[in-house]
């Protein structure tokens, strides 16, 4: 167990440091020339996607995370050479999941690029036995981490402000009733605790994020993580979809729906595809309030890991049995102090024009790495882990949880954006 929390909090400082080395060699200039995925018929893939110079940005791109990655393995103690090939794998798989997602008819229908990798995953690692050194060579927290400090410097506090403090009143009120009752739900179904934290910040604060935080701060355990991103992603796509429809049947103003689905909704792709469905204002109020949410990730990772280590862990602290501060700081996913200093980076430190040059290829680069590691999820998941009998009580604790939320966050919709 000590090994295991060594490794964990030493990954951690590795994500911060792999970060912050793609944000400062993007601001020194190493930006990134984003490859082209959209196409519509077959011309348009053959003459633009898979053309001689998109395919040199592409294979640019695979060698800067590959270099990214191999150091993340180096300092994890990941033996290279399987890393590497097993790296090569899931990149070659999430290029394929792109290519899909762009096509116009799939955007169509606002599916984003992790779930073509999260199904490629699991349809190859559930018809073919995997090698155990392909499965122990992924790193899929190693990569969603570095996604999520790159997400810090799309969160801009100035952006959250200029909507004025409804957002954040609404974002503040949302996490905290929905979280309390997703939590006082699992409790009453007797879910396991890890699961119990995992659903209770998916479901209240911003979804796959959320839950990786979450995973981080207890140290929780991969394949129940895999349960939960998989349930996101699951209930997403239809939330996506319907959401604006019944918006628009019951006539709800652009704000408060923009507010309902910003607080609902949980990833931010599909808030942004949803919002984009309803009219401008919509989407401009759907982002801001998913941003101020993001914003409280920080806060709700740190006070997860408190509560944690206080109930959980008593004994691995001092004599009286309550915690000391170095445990707590031990315990803390560090990874979180990457993603806050990030946003307070591009809030507050570089200027609009440095920002604007860099915002597209670190963009490109965060959903590339959120990518790959929806890939390597599918491919370390199996089926019969995710739909089995004990599985079935936590899908149901996280479904009802949903409805609770999104009942909830149209009353505090309404109430605040009428």
């Amino acid at each position: 167990m000590s090994e295991q929390k060594k490794n964990a909090i030493h990954e951690d400082w590795t994500v911060v440091v792999l970060g912050a080395l793609i944000i400062i060699l993007s601001i020194a200039g190493l930006v990134l020339e984003v490859p082209a995925y959209s196409w519509s018929n077959s011309g348009e893939l053959l003459g633009k996607l898979l053309s001689a110079s998109n395919l040199s940005l592409i294979f640019i791109q695979f060698i800067f995370v590959s270099l990214i990655a191999a150091i993340g393995a180096f300092l994890t103690g990941k033996p290279l050479k399987h890393f590497l090939l097993g790296f090569l794998l899931v990149y070659l798989i999430t290029i394929i999941a792109l290519i899909l997602a762009g096509n116009s008819q799939v955007k169509a229908f606002n599916l984003e690029a992790v779930i073509f990798s999260l199904g490629l995953g699991l349809i190859i690692s559930n018809s073919f036995k995997m090698p155990e050194w392909l499965r122990s060579s992924l790193s899929t927290e190693l990569f969603v981490k570095i996604g999520l400090v790159l997400l810090g410097t799309s969160v801009i506090f100035s952006d959250v402000l200029k909507a004025g403090s409804l957002g954040l009143i609404q974002a503040l009120a949302v996490v905290l009733s929905v979280w309390y009752f997703a939590f006082w739900l699992c409790k009453k179904m007797k879910i396991d605790d890890e699961l119990t934290m995992m659903i209770s910040s998916a479901v209240s604060i911003c979804g796959v994020s959320a839950a990786i935080a979450t995973s981080g701060a207890i140290k929780g355990d991969s394949k129940k993580l895999s349960y939960v991103i998989s349930m996101v992603l699951i209930t997403a796509i239809p939330m996506m979809i319907f959401m604006p429809m019944i918006a628009k049947y019951f006539d709800l103003s652009q704000e408060v729906t923009g507010a309902w689905l910003g607080g609902s909704i949980d990833t931010t792709g599909a808030v942004v595809a949803s919002g984009s469905l309803v009219g401008e204002t919509a989407l401009k109020i759907s982002t801001i309030v998913k941003f101020s949410q993001n914003v409280l990730l920080g806060l709700a990772a740190f006070a997860i890991s408190v509560y944690w280590t206080y109930t959980k862990h008593p004994k691995a602290n001092d004599p009286d049995g309550k915690p000391g501060l170095k445990v707590i700081w031990q315990r803390f996913p560090k990874f979180v102090l990457g993603f806050l200093a990030a946003s307070l980076l591009f809030s507050f430190v570089l200027s609009p024009e440095v920002s604007s040059s860099v915002k597209g290829s670190l963009k490109n680069l965060q959903g590339l790495w959120f990518a790959l590691a929806f890939t390597s999820i599918g491919l370390e998941t199996n089926f019969a882990d995710l739909f089995n009998k004990q599985s079935k009580k936590p899908f149901y604790a996280f479904l009802i949880a949903q409805g609770f939320n999104v009942i909830v966050t149209l009353i505090i919709a309404l109430i605040l954006f009428t």
